[in-house]
């Protein structure tokens, strides 16, 4: 195109910001003042450019794409904006459209209010202090917003835009209270259900979509409520990674998270996700959807993940089943050739180590089903028909029994954090042989990972074992609680992954004693609220009753 024939091109911009500062900044004060500077100056083709409500910081804006794109085919010839502010607030970006792009593809650049005209070069010594301070103005209002959402959240005020799926905002007071959303909250219930009965959050996402349920964008957009989140083409489209975030929010339990992230820069739009020890968290602040019970089991579900064998098959026993002696999981072990008999567990310790480190813990599946379904029908009759005598039995034990479980989690607390302080001290030493010419980089290199793996085991390992002893130490009376579990479960004919979760946190198998010339093996039942029930307990509580 000849010069004469390209476009004047007229930018004007406005923020939110500026929208509340004043009306010197409104789109129609910019096309009049840029208007009459245009027909002064006898500009030519004349076309408007306008992004209302985008912020200078953001170069993501519709008209100023679309021109950006006609500067690059050579169509534009003149720009006009009524200040460097409005065309960003980002002195790199805005230095490299005015300092390289528009004089590269001979784009004369006029800020009407600043004084700048690319056409005099001596006009344009000034520019780059207006675009540093007009960055110093976003990066200080980014302060202040940060400042404001602080305080707000440190109130006990709802800092998300939109609530969790699940909830919605009560119209009588939406800052500061949700109302719960009864389809969308039943859909959770079900989720909750399902991590129960031992599915994963992939597999919890492909039956959501079966059953043609909408993703949590779609039930918004269904709702009528915007959201930032993009609304996929397919409105069943649950992801697993939507599913497991949901089987962790603590909003479920009625509690306000505020402060979960953060930007590490006003110039990064991408949120940073915080410690949880940095969350502000506002209890009982709205109805709950999931109870507290339900809540706690399904994350010590998520700790130990099921992940179903090479064949696709999985086991309800898989991550709560243990070795009695080394406390490390039992690994399943099946195949497409295994009959459901030969289905069989083993100690991961003694398979991945060998027999020197931990004796070899086999037991079948279908023979660790009917004990724990046994063992479970002996205590439902014994609450069933005997409370009063089991819970004063049951009490009597738990005292002696608890201070023997408390100082073995001690002890191997102990040895965990003696054995992380050992590899700080081995590395050291690997260091200075690979320093020192001792020892060579690829075996330093070797050693250095396997170090590394160990500390993050132990280190896992010692916060498990901290945790446990801090909830025994201070934990209350469960009894009444166990009680009231049992009575839910007072007939079953068969051992469900629901039951399961529900009443055990553990089952640990000894290894087989074989002394008789007959192969005993004893497992101990964890349960949860109450420990280890042994069965002659368990008897002595129906003969002091028939007695």
């Amino acid at each position: 195109m000849r010069q004469s024939e390209k476009i004047t091109a007229i930018y004007c911009r406005l923020s939110r910001e500026d929208e509340l500062a004043n009306e010197s900044n409104s789109i129609s004060n910019q096309k009049s003042i840029l208007s009459r500077f245009a027909n002064e100056q006898k500009f030519k083709n004349i076309q408007f450019f306008i992004d209302d409500g985008y912020s200078g910081a953001n170069f993501n804006r519709p008209d100023w794409q679309r021109m950006i794109a006609l500067v690059e085919s050579s169509q534009i010839g003149i720009i006009l904006a009524k200040d460097m502010s409005r065309i960003g607030r980002n002195y790199l970006e805005v230095g490299f459209y005015t300092e390289v792009m528009f004089p590269k593809h001979n784009v004369r650049f006029i800020a009407v209010n600043s004084g700048v005209d690319s056409a005099n070069q001596q006009d344009n010594d000034f520019t780059p202090f207006l675009n540093i301070i007009n960055e110093f103005y976003v990066k200080d209002s980014s302060k202040k917003v940060k400042a404001s959402m602080k305080q707000k959240g440190e109130s006990g005020e709802y800092l998300t835009t939109n609530p969790p799926y699940g909830y919605m905002k009560d119209p009588a007071d939406p800052k500061r209270h949700w109302i719960v959303d009864e389809e969308a909250a039943g859909v959770v219930k079900q989720i909750f259900a399902w991590c129960m009965e031992g599915y994963g959050p992939s597999q919890i996402a492909r039956k959501l979509r079966d059953a043609k349920v909408e993703c949590p964008a779609a039930h918004c957009r269904t709702l009528g409520i915007c959201t930032p989140t993009k609304v996929p083409a397919d409105p069943y489209a649950w992801s697993s990674r939507t599913v497991a975030d949901m089987l962790e929010r603590l909003e479920y339990l009625g509690h306000m998270v505020n402060f979960r992230t953060h930007r590490p820069s006003y110039k990064i739009k991408k949120s940073v996700d915080n410690p949880v020890d940095q969350w502000k968290v506002f209890e009982n602040t709205h109805e709950a959807i999931i109870d507290k019970d339900t809540f706690a089991r399904v994350q010590e579900l998520r700790k130990n993940k099921r992940r179903p064998a090479r064949t696709g098959k999985s086991n309800m026993f898989s991550g709560i089943v243990r070795c009695a002696d080394c406390g490390e999981k039992l690994y399943y072990c099946t195949s497409k050739s295994f009959e459901t008999r030969q289905d069989h567990f083993v100690c991961s310790t003694s398979r991945k180590k060998g027999k020197e480190a931990c004796d070899t813990h086999f037991i079948r599946a279908v023979v660790l089903e009917d004990g724990v379904l046994q063992h479970m029908r002996l205590v439902i009759s014994c609450v069933s028909c005997y409370e009063d005598v089991f819970r004063e039995a049951v009490g009597a034990r738990r005292s002696a029994e608890a201070k023997k479980e408390l100082a073995a989690k001690r002890k191997a607390l102990q040895k965990a954090e003696a054995r992380l302080t050992e590899l700080d001290r081995l590395f050291k030493r690997i260091y200075e042989d690979m320093v020192s010419g001792r020892l060579s980089k690829a075996r330093f290199q070797m050693l250095s990972d396997d170090y590394d793996q160990e500390q993050a085991d132990l280190r896992a390992k010692i916060d498990q074992l901290s945790r446990e002893i801090a909830e025994q130490e201070d934990q209350t009376e469960n009894m009444e609680r166990f009680i009231q579990q049992v009575k839910k479960y007072l007939y079953i004919d068969k051992l469900t992954p629901t039951i399961l979760n529900d009443m055990v946190n553990a089952v640990y198998v000894h290894s087989p004693d074989k002394s008789s010339g007959k192969r005993v093996q004893e497992i101990e039942i964890s349960y949860n609220y109450i420990g280890i029930l042994p069965a002659n307990l368990l008897y002595s509580v129906q003969n002091a009753k028939t007695a």
